[in-house]
């Protein structure tokens, strides 16, 4: 999903979480914006670092409302391990097939890499901020948080903007 995508509605994927359970995106996005952040693996320098970020801001995540989902294609064992080490306390989701990354149009770094992006994503399921850079680990959650910060100061996206569930 490019940046010009920004304003339209999330596809409502089911993500499959290192628990075991599958929910859908537009349950998480109903009672709290969500913060999806997509990594290329678990364990590598780069990934542990932003998600080791967003590990150390998780409680400024809570107190602007919000719910954080980690996706990579790592497995649902490597998930747990990576949460396990690092003491991470959101959500991650199993992408192992590349489904979700389609779904919102994550582009390949240098044509190779899985990409590094992280979406805002309100209440009414709006796509509100896009950010996307391979090697900035840590801007990532600066840029989440600040989209969050906008989103309190803003009235609700219109119903007609909104995604059906």
């Amino acid at each position: 999903m490019s940046a010009s995508m920004v304003g339209s509605t999330a596809p409502d994927v089911q993500l499959y979480l290192s628990t075991g359970e599958a929910i859908r995106l537009c349950d998480l996005w109903k009672g709290h914006p969500v913060v999806l952040f997509f990594y290329p693996k678990d364990n590598t320098s780069i990934c542990t670092k932003e998600a080791c970020a967003f590990r150390d801001s998780y409680e400024d995540f809570v107190e602007a409302g919000a719910t954080v989902v980690g996706v990579s294609s790592s497995s649902a064992e490597s998930h747990r391990r990576f949460a396990e080490e690092h003491r991470l306390p959101f959500l991650l989701a199993v992408d192992e097939g590349g489904a979700l990354r389609r779904a919102f149009c994550v582009p390949k770094t240098l044509g190779l890499l899985p990409g590094r992006v992280t979406y805002v994503i309100d209440r009414q399921g709006v796509i509100r901020s896009m950010f996307s850079a391979q090697f900035a680990a840590e801007k990532h959650v600066r840029e989440a948080l600040a989209a969050l910060g906008q989103l309190r100061d803003e009235p609700p996206s219109s119903p007609s903007d909104a995604a059906s569930c």
